[in-house]
């Protein structure tokens, strides 16, 4: 697939896992890519390579997200890098991909307003400022695709903060969507389930298997399963798309 080609692409936290199969797969259907990342450079190069060395093309930018000045500095680079390659700042598609996880169980008493402040600085407050000063650069056929989580369809009460802000993401593209709809760009939300993003605990059989289990289709979900759907959301094919939630999860969420 080709459809992308002429087209620019910003994913945030694509280093690693789900986001850097994300950039391989837009690079690979002809889009330039911005592989950005905050503090893993070494990974994030390795992204670069990866796609460049099956043709496509990338660079870097760098920031952290959830800081004071991180989506400033980050749109700053972005657009001398796109004037740069490409003679325009245009920016045809962001992926809101990075995100402050919530992995480590915490029971809901035991978080503080600090730690409150950082899952929603992540995993909301940037993502709605990045889509706002995206949205000065795209033009009609633009797209904005969050990547969110299942965990906002189900009570889990050891990752409550990380959930918020999450559901709190997905608004943006419920609120966003018939305000830039006239302008024909659109916004979705891709809700991920357990994908073997790399983490230790995928090395680990048992856990698999019995992660496998919560699964419709049996197995647990590889970063590509989510990579594709972006990839279709990213496209000309999509284009009556928007406002959606879509359950990439394998079924986990079947029935809830």
């Amino acid at each position: 697939m080709n459809g992308l080609q002429n087209k620019t692409a910003l994913v945030t936290g694509s280093s690693r896992g789900i986001g850097r199969a994300i950039a391989t797969r837009l690079a690979r259907d002809g889009a330039l890519v911005a592989v950005h990342y905050a503090t893993n450079g070494d990974a994030a190069a390795q992204t670069v390579a990866l796609i460049e060395n099956a043709g496509g093309s990338a660079f870097l930018v760098r920031a952290e997200l959830g800081e004071p000045d991180a989506v400033s500095e980050l749109s700053a680079a972005l657009e001398m890098e796109l004037e740069t390659r490409t003679g325009t700042a245009r920016l045809d598609i962001l992926v809101n991909n990075a995100a402050h996880a919530g992995f480590d169980e915490m029971a809901p008493e035991e978080v503080t307003p600090e730690i409150f402040d950082r899952f929603i600085a992540v995993n909301a407050k940037a993502p709605f400022f990045l889509a706002q000063r995206a949205l000065k650069l795209m033009s009609s056929g633009g797209r904005i695709i969050n990547i969110s989580s299942g965990i906002t369809r189900t009570s889990h009460p050891g990752q409550t903060v990380y959930a918020i802000s999450k559901a709190a993401m997905e608004q943006i593209t419920v609120q966003l969507a018939r305000h830039i709809g006239p302008r024909e760009i659109t916004i979705n939300t891709v809700a991920a389930g357990v994908t073997n993003n790399g983490s230790l605990i995928f090395s680990n059989p048992q856990a698999v298997a019995e992660m496998a289990a919560w699964s419709a289709i049996g197995r647990v979900g590889e970063v590509a399963d989510i990579a594709d759907v972006v990839g279709f959301l990213a496209s000309d094919d999509a284009r009556w798309i928007t406002g959606a939630y879509l359950d990439v999860s394998g079924g986990i969420l079947a029935g809830r």
